[in-house]
């Protein structure tokens, strides 16, 4: 019993962890100049791409949104996120499309996928930089996923703006 304890946590699911942080922002690169042809970048942080949560294995809200910082970087943030905490959550990029009901619960470790860090937290407003260097674009969806049991708590569309 005490293994099943430790194995499952089931104490998580009632201790929440919100997290607050600021939208992220980076200076721009200095020492080239643009030419005069070339577009000029923003000046600050740009939302490129951005979808809603939909609950899967547990009730999940908010919104992800890739973000471009001001030196080209991109960053995966989460806003308003609103889901139950458990064991080993990660936030994922995935090719997998979203779909609604337990068909969408185990399809974000069927293709490629990548991991990008364990979730600060079950509710609030979080950043996590993507790895430079890796297109963005060929992971069309973020899930919240329990790497402990293999399922989507919950997961959004990222959809280009």
């Amino acid at each position: 019993m005490a293994a099943g304890l430790v194995w499952f946590k089931p104490w998580a699911l009632w201790v929440d962890e919100t997290v607050r942080e600021a939208l992220p922002s980076a200076s721009p690169t200095t020492g080239t100049r643009p030419s005069p042809q070339a577009p000029a970048e923003p000046a600050g942080p740009a939302t490129v791409a951005q979808g809603t949560f939909i609950s899967h294995e547990h009730a999940t809200t908010g919104t992800a949104k890739v973000i471009r910082l001001a030196d080209g970087t991109h960053t995966l943030r989460l806003e308003g996120l609103d889901t139950s905490n458990g064991p080993e959550l990660r936030v994922w990029l995935s090719d997998a499309p979203v779909k609604e009901g337990k068909a969408g619960w185990y399809v974000f470790d069927d293709g490629t996928y990548l991991d990008l860090a364990k979730l600060k937290g079950n509710k609030g407003d979080q950043n996590y930089p993507l790895p430079t260097g890796v297109d963005w674009s060929k992971y069309p969806s973020v899930s919240i996923w329990c790497d402990r049991f293999d399922v989507s708590f919950g997961a959004a569309t990222l959809a280009r703006t």
